[in-house]
C-alpha cells in the first residue's frame, strides 16, 4: 500500500469555492497533521493521489447519509471531497478546451468542434478503354430467355465489400475473415496483371530496339466513369480494374501487330477474367450470406459460453456454411486493412476470445484430422 502524506485541509464548511482555491491540489497548512491517502501513477493529480482507492478505503463514509465528523478518517474524507470537486472542474474544463494543450486559447481551442469534415475536392474518375473492362466493372445479369449466365461485375463486388466493412463494425469475425481474404487476393491479382503486362510489353520493346515502334493501343473514345465509392475497398476494386483493362489492351495490341494468334491473344485474356471473376464471387458470396436477417446480428460474443439460443444457431448455421473462422482471425490477431471494429476489450474478456479462438482452432484441426482418415480409408473421392 502506497501512502503520501499531506496536511490536513481546511474545514470544509470553511473553504471558499473550488474554482477560488488555486492551492487546492497541494494543500499544506503548517502545524497540521499530515494525511495519508493512496496513490496511483495514472492519476490527474500532480501528487499522484487516487479518487477511486480513496474511494474504496472511505466507502462508509461516502454511502454513510450522515457521516460522522468525529471519525478519525474525517479529515482524509474531506480531502476525498475536494479533490472529486477539483477533478470536475479538471474534466470541464478539458471539455470546453477540447483537451488542448494549456497555452492553447479557449476561444481557439472550441473552433476544433466546428471544423467541417472532410469532402472530396472534384470528382474521382476512371477511364476504361476496353469493352471487356468495361463489362468487368459493369457485370452481366442473366438474360430473360437464360441463354447467358450472370457474371459478376466490379461495381457489384464493390458493393458487397462496402456491406462487409461495415458489418465489421458489429465485430462479426466472418466480414473480418472476407475482408482479409479480399486484402490479399486482389493486390495478387492486381500484381499478377502488372507483372503480365509488363512482361508483353517487352516484345513491344524489342521490337522499337530493332526500328518497329508499336504503341499499345487505346480506344477512340474511352469512356471515364465517375466512381464515388464510399468504402475504400471500392478504389481497391477499381484499381484492378484499370490493371485489367491495361492489360487488354497489351494483349490485343500484340493480337492486332501478328505477335499473338487468336488464340493466344483469347487464351491470355482468359488467363485472368476467370480468377477474378471467381475472386468476386467469393466476396459476393461472404455478403449475401452474413447480410441475411437470421445472420446479421452475427458477432464474436455468439461464440462465447453461456449464450442464448439465437446465437447459437447463428453460429451453427454460418460455421455450416463457410466452416470454422481462423483462430486468429476470430482471437482478433489478423485484422484487415480496412475495418470498422473499434473495440477495446478488458483483459479478462481477452482471455475469453483466446480460450474460444483456441477451442475453434481444436476443432477444426479435428475436423481436419477426420477428413484426412476418411481419404486414407478410401471413403472420400
Amino acid at each position: 500500500m502506497s501512502f503520501h502524506p499531506i496536511a490536513p485541509p481546511i474545514p470544509r464548511s470553511s473553504l471558499a469555492p473550488v474554482d477560488d482555491q488555486p492551492g487546492l491540489l497541494d494543500p499544506v497548512f503548517p502545524g497540521g497533521t499530515p494525511i495519508p491517502f493512496e496513490t496511483d501513477d495514472r492519476s490527474p493529480f500532480p501528487d499522484r493521489y487516487s479518487i477511486a482507492k480513496e474511494r474504496e478505503k472511505l466507502a462508509d463514509l461516502i454511502e454513510a447519509d450522515d457521516p460522522d465528523p468525529h471519525d478519525p478518517r474525517w479529515a482524509r474524507y474531506e480531502l476525498y471531497l475536494q479533490r472529486c470537486d477539483k477533478l470536475k472542474q479538471m474534466e470541464a474544463e478539458y471539455r470546453v478546451t477540447a483537451g488542448a494543450d494549456a497555452t492553447v486559447e479557449p476561444a481557439v481551442a472550441t473552433q476544433l468542434r466546428d471544423l467541417g469534415s472532410l469532402v472530396d475536392d472534384g470528382v474521382d474518375t476512371m477511364t476504361l478503354h476496353t469493352k471487356e473492362g468495361f463489362r468487368m466493372f459493369m457485370g452481366r445479369r442473366r438474360d430473360p430467355a437464360g441463354h447467358y449466365n450472370a457474371i459478376p461485375g466490379g461495381k457489384r463486388v464493390a458493393s458487397s465489400l462496402k456491406a462487409l466493412w461495415a458489418l465489421t463494425r458489429n465485430n462479426n469475425p466472418y466480414a473480418d475473415w472476407a475482408l482479409l481474404r479480399a486484402d490479399h487476393r486482389i493486390p495478387e491479382l492486381r500484381r499478377a496483371l502488372d507483372r503480365q503486362a509488363t512482361l508483353l510489353s517487352a516484345e513491344l520493346k524489342k521490337r522499337a530496339d530493332k526500328g518497329l515502334g508499336f504503341g499499345i493501343l487505346k480506344s477512340r473514345e474511352p469512356k471515364v466513369l465517375e466512381l464515388g465509392f464510399r468504402s475504400p475497398y471500392g478504389y481497391v476494386i477499381a484499381e484492378l480494374i484499370v490493371e485489367f483493362d491495361y492489360y487488354i489492351r497489351v494483349v490485343k495490341t500484340l493480337g492486332r501487330k501478328a505477335l499473338f494468334s487468336d488464340k493466344e491473344a483469347h487464351d491470355a485474356i482468359r488467363q485472368f477474367t476467370r480468377p477474378i471473376r471467381a475472386a468476386f464471387e467469393e466476396f459476393i458470396r461472404f455478403e449475401n450470406w452474413l447480410t441475411k436477417p437470421d445472420l446479421l446480428p452475427l458477432s464474436r460474443a455468439d461464440f462465447l459460453p453461456g449464450v442464448d439460443a439465437n446465437a447459437q444457431k447463428r453460429v451453427a448455421a454460418v460455421t455450416g456454411i463457410f466452416g470454422a473462422v481462423p483462430a486468429g482471425i476470430y482471437a482478433g490477431h489478423q485484422i484487415s486493412r480496412h475495418s470498422q471494429r473499434r473495440i477495446s476489450i478488458s483483459d479478462t474478456e481477452k482471455a475469453m476470445l483466446e480460450r474460444v479462438a483456441a477451442e475453434i482452432a481444436a476443432i477444426d484441426s479435428e475436423r481436419g484430422a477426420a477428413g484426412d482418415e476418411a481419404t486414407d480409408d478410401g471413403l472420400v473421392d
